[in-house]
């Protein structure tokens, strides 16, 4: 008998994509993935030590997992009407929420360029994707969104706030109303909130469509993966039924709570980082031919003049950042740099000038 082939086999939209690429970065100063530079104090690393020592690790983590659930609403001030949803990172929100709505023909809207995984997963779960173009600067065309809206009625919208990948911010009115055309479900996606310190979570009440999606990721916990979204009870509880049994694991659930009692020091090293963000921009911006666009996120979306030979020479010289040339093309010769410590952005700046 003849054995089948994974062409004969798998999905054709799935044949035809390509995996999440995640770079080698052993050995590099890693720019790259918006990750947050800074170590745990030494203290707080002992501290979570002798909690992860005492972890009950034999047995499946509470898949409610409430006591993160109370400290996340304490610290992110999520109102107490509204329900939470968490997730293996927000990656598996995405996922969930998509999957949840994969009715036939029903379509996921979002602006475009933007987060690459709202695109895979509507397209693994066989939603028409729609995306509306941003303008040349990366601002939002607002009247192209509502009329995307009016003509899709979309089962979901994704709004990226602020947009990644290219960091800026859009107009709250414009948002609003997004919020207010928009038939099913709007996920303002705030996972550089930290960074924003703008947000929607107080306007919940406001809107009964709206879902806040976080991670918490980028303030210093990317190794946990951990993610969350907050929304109506009536919302999160059909999206709670997709979720996979015991999807946040023992040790992300302890050791996040304990972070989040110390939300003090992710605070201060997020304000280092915008600050250093900007110096960055200010010394960048004084480079022949380089073009800083704003960022109200942990990064920089910067246009070189050969993003290919910029991106080879400052990783031949140690320094890892990402070539977004030929993902789409209002980001032709971009690179994004993450904002990384004082030594880090340093470095960053003397590669960039050399491969110049």
């Amino acid at each position: 008998m003849t054995k089948k082939l994974p062409e004969d086999l798998v999905r054709e939209e799935v044949l035809a994509m390509a995996a999440y690429h995640v770079a080698d970065a052993a050995g590099m100063v890693k720019l790259d993935a918006m990750e947050n530079p800074y170590p745990l104090p030494q203290a707080l690393r002992r501290e979570i030590a002798e909690l992860v020592a005492g972890a009950a690790v034999n047995r499946y983590p509470n898949p409610q997992a409430p006591e993160l659930k109370a400290r996340l609403r304490e610290v992110m001030a999520i109102p107490a009407a509204f329900d939470i949803l968490v997730g293996n990172g927000s990656d598996e929100i995405i996922q969930i929420l998509i999957q949840t709505l994969a009715r036939p023909g029903a379509v996921v809207l979002a602006p475009d360029p933007t987060f690459v995984m709202y695109r895979i997963y509507a397209l693994v779960n066989r939603m028409r994707y729609v995306e509306v173009p941003l303008a040349a600067d990366f601002t939002l065309d607002c009247a192209r969104m509502l009329d995307a809206i009016e003509e899709h009625r979309p089962a979901l919208t994704f709004i990226a706030y602020p947009n990644n990948p290219t960091g800026n911010l859009y107009p709250e009115a414009d948002v609003l109303r997004i919020l207010q055309a928009a038939p099913g479900v709007v996920v303002l996606d705030e996972a550089y909130h930290a960074f924003a310190k703008k947000s929607f979570m107080r306007r919940l009440a406001e809107f009964p469509n709206l879902v806040v999606m976080r991670t918490l990721s980028k303030v210093g916990m990317a190794g946990l993966r951990m993610g969350y979204a907050a929304g109506s009870p009536a919302w999160i509880s059909e999206f709670d039924k997709v979720r996979p049994p015991y999807n946040v694991n023992v040790l992300t659930q302890l050791v996040a709570e304990k972070l989040l009692l110390h939300a003090d020091v992710l605070e201060q090293q997020a304000a280092e980082i915008c600050a250093g963000r900007e110096r960055l921009k200010a010394a960048l911006e004084r480079l022949p031919g380089v073009t800083v666009f704003a960022s109200d996120a942990n990064f920089l979306l910067v246009r070189v003049p050969d993003s290919g030979k910029i991106f080879a020479g400052m990783k031949e010289r140690g320094v890892l950042v990402k070539n977004l040339h030929g993902s789409h093309p209002l980001l032709a010769q971009c690179l994004r740099i993450t904002a990384g410590a004082a030594e880090e952005n340093a470095q960053c700046l003397d590669t960039l000038r050399q491969s110049l």
